[in-house]
């Protein structure tokens, strides 16, 4: 076993990026890197217990070059016998019909999606690229040069997950990076010795693009005049940052739990926290809900702080990618942007048992029977419990129609259901969508924001219904 296969075990022994039994994806460009971690994983396979195979996608880039680039990588499968998938595109054709883009971070989410698609085919766990210590440090300072906090000075996690995204489908394996403590410098001699073959990407010389101008032109010059151990000393600045990131991620979600009700984000518990907790706790929130927020950067968190804590009463904002921040009597909360029309009127019977999905209102109730007893009472105010005796036969489940009224509990009269919820602070979002249940047309229970006297739980109720009504991801 060579130095360097031993550095590599160890690094994947350090992180965990790979179990016994685990079938893993090679990303192959032929490029010097992805061809020392293609041989080094070989190497290695048996003793890890590995299944391996190779993916190499051709974008249609740099013409003639590029396909050659795929019969090289196709060789070293057949040579290693290992299974070969690849696929070519053309995204400077792709780039001309859309009319804008970023040719290499198209590129990169087209080679992602590639291997997302083929580990959700081939069910592969994992999937294997060959950025080197030299590409965490050349991260670091694009990062430092654009202003980005920890999370971008953190650098390349070595383990996560493939597509940062909430489509399962898209996001379930995990992405390693094996080389991630290795020079460039120790890949080239490694092939130097193993007397390996790689091609070159000419694009990779010209200085023009920030990485490359990062790699050619300042790191020399910093190595030379500096320490030529900055690469270490840099990538452990790295390593040391995404530590602490994470750890104060990890405090933020038990911040985020005390912030949310119902998926929104209460204005004055939130503005209570620091400044630096509501930037971080502001990104999980909106990660959990638009899943890649990569490009949501530090001049939008802080638009959308000012917007929270400084914008009108009600408002929005919009935060990309078709999501909108809606402001709303001291909560805020994410909505797909949508064109403006009128929210879908809709009516339901309700079972005595069992559970009612109303997706118009992106919520479910659930109905079971029971027997009286003292401690028969609602958990919370999203839950609610009658006399089975002194409701009709059939209940029934709708949204707000103008003109509703209603007589909450202890009330002789009634009362607009209008005025309700202006008093209540209801945002107009929900107003449209928000299911009454209702007793032979006269509105029985708003989950929430009160209920009526009838059917109340007495000492001679002997059987009661008990209704909960919950969110549920549409």
């Amino acid at each position: 076993m060579t130095n360097l296969q031993s550095k590599v075990r160890e690094t994947i022994r350090r992180y965990e990026m790979l179990s016994s039994g685990d079938r893993v994806l090679v990303a192959v460009s032929g490029g010097p890197d992805s061809v020392a971690l293609l041989h080094l994983l070989s190497g290695l396979k048996g003793e890890l217990g590995l299944s391996l195979e190779m993916a190499h996608l051709q974008h249609g880039i740099r013409g003639a070059e590029g396909r050659q680039d795929a019969l090289f990588v196709a060789g070293l499968a057949e040579r290693l016998a290992l299974p070969f998938h690849l696929r070519e595109v053309d995204l400077p054709r792709t780039r001309a019909e859309r009319g804008k883009g970023n040719i290499e971070a198209m590129g990169r989410d087209e080679r992602y999606r590639f291997f997302a698609a083929l580990a959700e085919e081939r069910g592969i766990q994992k999937v294997a690229t060959a950025h080197t210590r030299d590409d965490q440090v050349e991260t670091l300072l694009m990062w430092l040069m654009r202003g980005s906090g920890k999370r971008g000075l953190g650098g390349m996690p070595p383990v996560r997950r493939l597509i940062p995204t909430k489509e399962p489908a898209l996001g379930g394996a995990i992405l390693v990076r094996p080389l991630i403590e290795v020079s460039r410098e120790e890949v080239v001699n490694f092939l130097a010795a193993e007397g390996l073959e790689s091609r070159t990407d000419k694009t990779n010389l010209d200085p023009v693009p920030l990485r490359n101008w990062i790699r050619l032109r300042l790191l020399p010059q910093v190595r030379a005049k500096f320490d030529p151990a900055v690469d270490e000393r840099l990538a452990h600045l790295a390593e040391i940052l995404r530590e602490e990131d994470e750890t104060l991620d990890r405090m933020a979600r038990q911040d985020l739990e005390l912030v949310l009700r119902e998926k929104n984000l209460m204005r004055d518990s939130f503005l209570q926290l620091d400044k630096a907790m509501q930037r971080r706790l502001l990104r999980l929130w909106l990660g959990a809900t638009l899943g890649d927020i990569r490009g949501f950067g530090f001049q939008d968190v802080e638009e959308a702080l000012r917007f929270i804590e400084l914008g009108p009463p009600q408002g929005r904002l919009s935060v990309g990618r078709g999501w909108e921040l809606v402001k709303q009597y001291g909560a805020a909360y994410l909505e797909k942007r949508r064109k403006k029309q009128r929210p879908a009127c809709y009516s339901y019977d309700l079972p005595c048992r069992g559970e009612l999905v109303i997706p118009e209102a992106g919520r479910k109730v659930q109905s079971s029977l029971g027997i009286s007893s003292p401690d028969t009472r609602p958990k919370d105010s999203l839950e609610a419990v009658f006399d089975l005796a002194s409701l009709p036969e059939t209940l029934t489940v709708r949204n707000f129609r103008h003109g509703d009224r209603f007589q909450p509990l202890g009330m002789k009269g009634h009362k607009k259901l209008k005025d309700l919820f202006i008093e209540k602070k209801v945002p107009l979002a929900v107003r449209a969508t928000l299911p009454l249940f209702l007793a032979g047309g006269e509105i029985l229970w708003i989950p929430g924001y009160g209920r009526s006297d009838v059917a109340k739980v007495g000492a001679e109720t002997r059987e009661v219904l008990r209704i909960r009504v919950e969110l549920y991801d549409r």
